[in-house]
């Protein structure tokens, strides 16, 4: 068995608990903490990234500058509406965001929540794991692998699972420390 081509199915987990990470709130400045906050415009729901540009001018200054002048309200309403507990400092042509500094309490709440997704990461790799044992058993049923290669695939297997469990916490523990700072 090949378990090298499951490979992207992790690369997956690892990509979606990035972004994940990365949308949690440190007290620096970072567009993807904005980018993809849903934005109701023109009858249709857009992301921010969709109708503006996002820049990081100062380290605790987030600037968005739309394409369309119209929507500056629309995307102050829906950062409000976001539960970031930011600020929007709209000017009529774009929207700028003041990082506050983190409280105690909200940095020990981040990271709670960081460790939630962290766990929903290991859940979906433990799914992949599962459904790959059951590939492995069912070609041992239909002969088309030995009992031997089975054990080894087996170990072959979560040795894969380990590499990227080990990803999954180098990437929690890098964001928790970015919240204590």
């Amino acid at each position: 068995m090949d378990l090298n081509s499951h490979k992207k199915e992790f690369d997956k987990v690892i990509e979606h608990f990035k972004g994940e990470a990365s949308s949690i709130r440190t007290g620096r400045a970072v567009s993807s903490l904005v980018d993809e906050i849903s934005v109701e415009h023109y009858g249709g729901k857009y992301q921010i990234k969709e109708l503006a540009s996002i820049s990081i001018p100062e380290p605790k200054t987030i600037l968005i500058q739309p394409w369309d002048k119209s929507s500056v309200e629309s995307i102050v309403k829906a950062i409000k509406n976001s539960n970031l507990g930011l600020n929007p400092i709209s000017d009529g042509q774009g929207v700028r965001l003041v990082m506050p500094a983190l409280t105690e309490e909200r940095r020990k709440e981040f990271i709670k929540l960081l460790k939630q997704k962290m766990e929903v990461a290991h859940i979906a790799v433990r799914n992949i794991r599962g459904q790959i044992w059951d590939d492995i058993q069912e070609a041992e049923k239909a002969g088309k692998i030995r009992e031997g290669d089975k054990f080894k695939a087996k170990d072959d297997l979560q040795k894969i699972v380990d590499e990227y469990n080990g990803k999954i916490e180098e990437i929690e523990k890098k964001k928790e420390e970015e919240l204590m700072m």
